[in-house]
């Protein structure tokens, strides 16, 4: 089974942040167009995020508490966005 090339941490880092803030951007944009509202939109679409860091960091037997960011720490912050999301809208 083919590795994962080692990346030194300061790029794994630099490579995670702009995955999250890219995905953030494409999250923002289609829950701006989606029919259900924004908030409900993002909420919607942060889960599914979720689900598919989830499924990466498995797929690439990430640790979960690994000393750079991982998949899985993408996945707890946009469960935290989203709950925050939700927990606004709702009030």
């Amino acid at each position: 089974m083919p590795t994962i090339p080692h990346i030194p941490r300061e790029l794994a880092l630099a490579h995670a942040l702009i995955r999250f803030t890219t995905r953030m951007l494409i999250l923002g944009i289609l829950a701006a167009v989606g029919s259900q509202g924004f908030a409900r939109t993002l909420v919607i679409a942060l889960a599914f995020a979720v689900l598919y860091c989830v499924f990466v960091a498995t797929i690439r037997r990430e640790s979960l508490f690994a000393p750079c960011l991982t998949h899985f720490d993408e996945a707890a912050a946009y469960a935290a966005i989203a709950h925050l999301v939700y927990w606004v809208s709702a009030a």
